[in-house]
């Protein structure tokens, strides 16, 4: 095949992406070094077709003065560790002197390594592969040394290869198309007959200086090339300025896609197999809703996590076909692609159809021998250096004819997670639609995924926050108290399910928190138990499980035992003490499932202690949820949840019961105008201090956040000091 010469193909960009991630920092000139490479790498970043998110790097070369000497230094710009191409700010970029980072090629142990022997099949020496690896990572932690100023973002592992190329613009991608040819049995042949001699192959070595040599030797040995292909790894494209070197990346994205599609045999992943299609979307999601809690807590055995679901035709189609087990034990092979994903999935061996309990016992099962399989991989290639084991749990688990769950330390990794596991499926289309797939051999993989330096990017993260890792629903959440709580949780850590009969309040609460990866809004009236099931159901797909609800929906209504109307009765308990109930008891389900324990909280009141004129109603409804408070304690200790209650006094601002007919009630009961019925309240209490919304929610944190982790079946009064209501 005669290659296609670079030329102007572009890709439509996904405006949907580009509109999620606002650019932040200060601006720069559009046409200075850094402003051409920003502009270039939103451009590139917006498209998932060019690379995952925060994979890839781009870089540039320039001059900029000294801040000591004010002489023009030649300095090089480059995404820093851990970023992402789409949402890249100036103060993402590591900035490097270039004759410092140059000079590392004198002094590198691998500087002659083009005449060692270089042997990197499976079962190959460890201690020479140890060797290697602190060879490299003593290089890394000199890229410190060749830092300019103060140096911007840390260092990535492909800083080097930036730095050594004889390129003023470097790209380098992990485009599916592009990994599929790296990842092919015979990628060096295909990349030749893909491109000709206009992009080489480098063959795999792990990211690092000896790679930046490697290709610096080939952009050196091959003039007519644009690019070169990264054997199980990505592709990487440079040029004299940016406009050239984004050409050149789209160039060989979109010319490997094409020659795959061209060339590619049908059916590549084989035929449907029998009683492994799809489920119907309705009868797909209850059951994925049923397993999710199951699945979750099997993926949090050693430490919790949040999850994502993913039932897009891409995951079902690859999941009906005869070769989706041998695919998938391969493992993933691009090494953005199993830092996140792990080395290979936990598959589900079991048609769609068969019964829950015999699929939940296969499971419990397969994550048995997950585990044992992934320790025994950690010990096959761990030596005395490296660093600890970080888990034996899947973060990909695949269940035929339902979808795929993904997992991680919060949502968005969790999700990204899932992206790339359709990353990985692409490329195993890709490789075994024109060759066979071909990863890098399990010995690469642990070395990567225990290298020093990711275990050091691990040590750069911001410690977690208190409620990290769990997940809330608050019904009531649309205003006041609930707003409030909803707030609360999610600045802590919590994703949150927003829960309220008001739909569009809801939406607002969740749009204020952060959106769906922090939280979601769910109509529900909780006299339904159809619409409770259904939240709970919307909150487990969109976060794995349900580990602390917060039961905050109430009404009021104020009168005189002879005006109080059995529909007045049946409305005031039917949505504190029959909706309460109902909301626990689902809870309780999805928590049991999970096996990792959970809280409940109930928003009570005073009033359930304490007795006042004209609250029959209320006051009866609030004494029943203190006391389904103790009830529960009692029954769901031993599974590990935790049942507590708030009693606050009147919060009077912010609350939605009192802007209606139930304040200017209970203002006329006590003789005061409704604008003073705050003040009044904060002036008949010990600390004569008004209770808002806020303090509930503290109190509510108070009981999850982890310093009260052996308290359950007790009230917390937030009501300034009621000694009427004092508990006793």
């Amino acid at each position: 095949m005669t290659a296609a010469q670079p030329g102007g193909q572009g890709q439509d960009h996904d405006p949907e992406r580009q509109g999620q991630h606002p650019r932040e920092g200060r601006r720069e000139r559009r046409d200075s070094p850094v402003g051409e490479l920003l502009a270039r790498s939103h451009r590139l970043g917006a498209d998932p077709r060019n690379t995952n998110y925060a994979g890839g790097n781009t870089s540039a070369k320039g001059l900029a003065p000294d801040p000591v000497t004010g002489e023009d230094t030649e300095l090089l710009w480059v995404k820093g560790s851990g970023g992402d191409l789409g949402t890249l700010t100036a103060g993402g970029l590591a900035v490097l002197r270039l004759d410092r980072l140059r000079a590392l090629r004198d002094v590198h142990p691998g500087a002659e390594h083009e005449n060692e022997d270089e042997d990197e099949d499976e079962g190959k020496d460890e201690g020479k592969d140890q060797g290697k690896d602190r060879d490299e990572d003593e290089t890394a932690a000199a890229l410190d040394y060749c830092l300019h100023g103060k140096g911007g973002a840390a260092p990535s592992i492909d800083t080097a290869m930036h730095g050594l190329l004889d390129a003023v613009h470097v790209d380098h991608l992990h485009p599916d198309s592009g990994i599929a040819l790296a990842c092919a049995a015979d990628g060096e042949r295909l990349t030749r007959e893909c491109f000709g001699d206009s992009v080489a192959w480098v063959p795999w070595r792990r990211p690092g200086f000896r790679l930046g040599l490697d290709v610096a030797a080939v952009k050196r040995d091959n003039p007519r090339a644009i690019g070169c292909v990264l054997g199980g790894h990505g592709i990487t494209a440079w040029g004299d300025t940016s406009e050239e070197c984004e050409r050149n990346s789209l160039h060989i994205i979109g010319t490997a896609a094409a020659f795959l599609t061209e060339h590619g045999r049908p059916d590549p992943f084989g035929p449907v197999q029998r009683g492994y299609e799809p489920l119907p979307r309705t009868e797909r999601r209850e059951r994925a809703a049923a397993l999710a809690p199951l699945i979750r807590g099997l993926a949090s055995a050693d430490r919790p996590q949040i999850g994502h679901f993913d039932d897009s035709p891409l995951v079902l189609d690859f999941l009906s076909r005869t070769e989706h087990p041998r695919l998938a034990a391969l493992g993933t092979s691009c090494p953005d692609h199993f830092l996140r994903t792990k080395i290979r999935p936990l598959v589900l061996d079991l048609p769609p159809t068969a019964p829950l309990p015999e699929v939940e016992a296969r499971l419990r099962k397969l994550h048995e021998e997950y585990r044992t399989a992934y320790r025994a991989y950690y010990e096959r290639h761990a030596g005395p250096g490296s660093p600890p084991m970080r888990g034996a749990d899947p973060a990909i688990v695949l269940v035929p004819g339902v979808g795929m769950f993904s997992y991680g330390r919060d949502k968005a990794t969790a999700r990204v997670a899932g992206e790339f596991y359709v990353n990985a499926i692409n490329v195993m289309h890709g490789a075994e639609a024109v060759s066979a797939y071909a990863p890098i051999p399990e010995s690469e993989k642990f070395r990567i995924e225990y290298w020093e330096l990711e275990e050091a990017k691990l040590r750069r993260m911001p410690p977690p926050r208190p409620l990290a890792t769990r997940v809330a629903l608050v019904t009531g959440a649309a205003s006041g108290i609930g707003r409030a709580i909803a707030r609360r949780l999610c600045s802590e850590g919590a994703c949150v399910a927003v829960a309220d009969r008001d739909a569009a309040g809801a939406q607002e609460v969740a749009g204020e928190l952060g959106g769906p990866d922090r939280a979601f809004a769910v109509a529900v009236d909780v006299t339904s138990e159809e619409q409770i099931t259904a939240a709970f159901r919307e909150a487990v797909l969109a976060f794995g499980g349900v580990d602390l609800v917060v039961n905050n929906a109430g009404v009021s209504l104020s009168k005189p035992l002879a005006e109080t109307t059995a529909e007045d009765w049946d409305a005031q308990h039917g949505i504190m003490a029959r909706g309460s109930f109902l909301v626990s008891r689902e809870a309780a389900r999805v928590m049991a499932a999970q096996g990792m324990g959970g809280d409940i909280v109930y928003i009570a009141s005073k009033n359930g202690v304490f007795a006042g004129p004209n609250n029959i109603a209320y006051g009866a409804a609030k004494a029943d949820q203190a006391h389904q408070v103790r009830l529960l304690a009692a029954e769901l200790g031993e599974l590990g949840i935790r049942v507590n209650g708030v009693n606050p006094d009147g919060v009077v601002r912010g609350s939605g019961i009192f802007a209606g007919d139930w304040g200017a009630r209970r203002a006329a009961v006590h003789g005061v105008p409704q604008d003073r019925l705050g003040e009044f309240y904060a002036q008949r209490t010990l600390l004569k201090r008004e209770v808002l919304p806020e303090h509930v929610a503290g109190a509510v944190f108070a009981l999850t956040g982890g310093d009260l982790s052996r308290t359950t079946g007790v009230h917390i009064p937030v009501d300034a000091g009621v000694p009427a209501a004092f508990l006793r």
